[in-house]
């Protein structure tokens, strides 16, 4: 039976499970506050200049594959993917520069010149990665988990010990590699989804199967090619996608959404609500007059917010040749720039920047013998009433005294355009817990691991995509979200059924 459903928010999940919901043949709403559909990944431009304003990277591409076939068509007949190889250019503040490859053979080549003991066993530690990641296809990449038994339901008991559950992620990484750029450089690969090596569970280190043995990808003219092409089959599937259309309030009827009603006053009636803002956010400014709000709060304080990030958008008048497309420049200390982040909750000194440049590998993203330099610096996600604003001209010296340091000579003198995005302004416009970049953080004694369950325990046509639900944060994970939570949903649909 046809359902109306509104979904809240146009970011990638949302505009996933739009997708899922239509083709399945309910009538769908996706209302966006913006002016502009794709949440984070969106589009800046000024002289010439084109910017990605959010994810640079894609990884498992199969997961965009099966949302489009599931909806009966071909992703190629919507964006163009292009593999990007080499897949990272990392550099250490002590001079070692190494290259990430997806070519084993060459891969095995850059680690031999850094440490011929740990290149010798490194077949096992990627071996190691990809049983996480098989492991993962089984419940992880294929239901919508709401916590620990919903996981031992769907594996066995060697299975789950065969996850390591009881080490880190950079105990698994310490256990393969003794040359500190090594672990620190495959540590790392946790910050996809904004958390720490240290506190989220060695699982994730499936994280370097799915770059090194699945690739990178950049979507031909820009990533936000990505939400175009989701925008064109919504549009396709006759889904009416409302921007600038702000939610204010989840109408509440029992124990049940009623709809919504938007800034303007306008209140849309809906069977069943969907909410790519996360949960926190959600329970705090659209459900701040329901009487167990407070309650819920309290409940989902486990899920804290992952980590936010300065990001400068630099249109420079030269070529750094130097640079690949996607490129790293670690902290001399990563113990100390964890504690800085995770622990202590500060900004740290000597970050670790990442720069990406898609003019290397799409020209018409900069003008000739110009590059676009998207530079991006985690920093803790704001507490309630707190603003990063009187740190970010202190902080952009850091980062850019950083890259002077380390290579990019005289950056401040060939920077002809810049925009900002801080903390603030990654909540204000995706209404984001705290500006987190990647929903909630991945902590094995916090959480478990887990993110916040995508069915609302106390309103039950109430559900949540995006990074703060299963399976969490970056491109394939917030778009398999929202295929998974409208499974949920199916599912739920037809055990109704049944029963009546």
């Amino acid at each position: 039976m046809s359902q109306q459903i509104v979904v809240i928010g146009g970011g990638l999940g949302g505009l996933s499970a739009a997708i899922r919901l239509a083709s399945d043949g309910n009538h769908v709403t996706v209302l966006e506050k913006n002016e502009r559909a794709g949440g984070k990944l969106n589009l800046r431009t000024g002289k010439g200049y084109s910017f990605d304003t959010g994810p640079s990277i894609l990884t498992m591409p199969w997961v965009l594959e099966k949302l489009f076939a599931d909806a009966g068509r071909k992703l190629e007949d919507y964006m163009t993917l292009v593999r990007v190889e080499p897949q990272w250019r990392t550099f250490f503040e002590d001079g070692v520069s190494l290259d990430i490859s997806g070519d084993i053979p060459t891969m095995l080549e850059h680690l031999n010149r850094i440490s011929p003991k740990d290149a010798a066993g490194f077949f096992n530690y990627l071996h190691y990665c990809q049983q996480m990641y098989e492991l993962s296809t089984k419940s992880f990449f294929d239901k919508s988990l709401s916590g620990l038994n919903d996981l031992r339901n769907l594996h066995s008991l060697k299975e789950l010990l065969a996850m390591d559950p009881l080490r880190s992620m950079h105990h698994s990484t310490s256990k393969f590699f003794t040359d500190k750029h090594l672990r620190q450089l495959f540590d790392f690969f946790i910050m996809y989804i904004g958390s720490s090596p240290y506190a989220a569970p060695a699982v994730l280190s499936q994280l370097v199967h799915v770059q090194m043995g699945l690739g990178i990808y950049y979507v031909e003219g820009g990533m936000h090619h990505i939400a175009s092409g989701m925008l064109k089959l919504l549009d396709e599937l006759n889904v009416e996608v409302r921007t600038q259309s702000e939610v204010v309030q989840i109408n509440v009827k029992g124990a049940k959404a009623a709809g919504v009603t938007l800034l303007d006053g306008t209140v849309i009636p809906a069977d069943l609500v969907v909410s790519n803002m996360e949960a926190i956010p959600v329970h705090r400014k659209l459900l701040n007059q329901h009487p167990k709000a407070d309650t819920i709060l309290k409940k989902l304080d486990k899920y804290a917010p992952s980590v936010s990030g300065l990001v400068l958008l630099l249109g420079v008048d030269k070529q750094y040749e130097q640079l690949l497309h996607h490129n790293f420049f670690f902290s001399e200390n990563p113990d100390k720039e964890f504690d800085d982040i995770f622990v202590k909750g500060i900004a740290s000194d000597d970050p670790t920047v990442y720069i990406g440049v898609s003019s290397k590998s799409d020209p018409t993203q900069a003008p000739t013998g110009k590059e676009n330099l998207f530079v991006l610096t985690h920093v803790p996600p704001l507490r309630p009433g707190e603003s990063f604003q009187h740190m970010q001209e202190q902080y952009r010296e850091i980062v850019l005294n950083k890259l002077e340091r380390m290579g990019l000579q005289d950056i401040r003198a060939h920077i002809e355009f810049e925009y900002r995005f801080i903390p603030d302004d990654l909540e204000r416009l995706y209404g984001s817990n705290g500006g987190s970049i990647y929903g909630v953080v991945t902590d094995r004694k916090l959480n478990g691991g887990f993110k916040v369950p995508s069915q609302s325990e106390f309103l039950d046509n109430l559900y949540f995509v995006g990074g703060s639900t299963h399976p969490g944060g970056g491109v394939p994970m917030v778009v398999l979200s929202g295929q998974l939570t409208a499974d949920l949903i199916k599912d739920r649909a037809s055990t109704v059924k049944e029963a009546l």
